[in-house]
């Protein structure tokens, strides 16, 4: 449902409608884009991300949370996918030292804790908000979508 501004908000009942979302999305994704995913621990961002990954690569594809690494690359059909996890970053500086800019330009960027970039952070970029409502699996999504997404989710029918 619309929120004013482009904002939508999304109740999603269950694990599958977030991995329905996110396939939605990735079906939408073009090289360049980058998806910024918001939300508490457990709030279902590595979920999302991991079924994005799949709808763009193959649905056996194993996808562990970056958490660690920092990011994981992933062949996809149209081009890379680089999924960064930033929760244990401290100044956004150590983020381009992964090669962060590189992937803004020539891959798909999937983002968790997005805010630890500051100022390095691209303006048009889709914005996923992820938040528990009821239950462990039920989430709201806020879409606030950057750029050229304004226009894609409205053509999709999300908007």
């Amino acid at each position: 449902m619309p929120t004013g501004d482009n904002n939508i908000r999304i109740e999603l009942a269950g694990l599958k409608a977030t991995f329905e979302l996110a396939q939605r999305i990735a079906r939408l994704s073009e090289i360049g884009d980058v998806i910024a995913l918001s939300g508490d621990l457990g709030s279902g961002k590595t979920e999302f991300a991991r079924a994005f990954i799949r709808a763009l690569t193959d649905a056996e594809e194993e996808v562990p949370s970056p958490t660690f690494t920092l990011v994981q690359t992933y062949d996809g059909i149209s081009g890379e996918i680089w999924h960064f996890d930033l929760y244990r970053v401290r100044l956004p500086e150590e983020v381009l030292e992964l090669g962060i800019e590189e992937a803004f330009h020539d891959a798909i960027t999937l983002i968790e804790w997005p805010e630890k970039l500051g100022p390095y952070l691209p303006r048009g970029r889709l914005d996923i908000s992820l938040t528990v409502t009821r239950g462990k699996h039920h989430r709201q999504a806020e879409l606030s979508p950057h750029g050229s997404w304004v226009e894609r989710l409205r053509e999709s029918g999300h908007a």
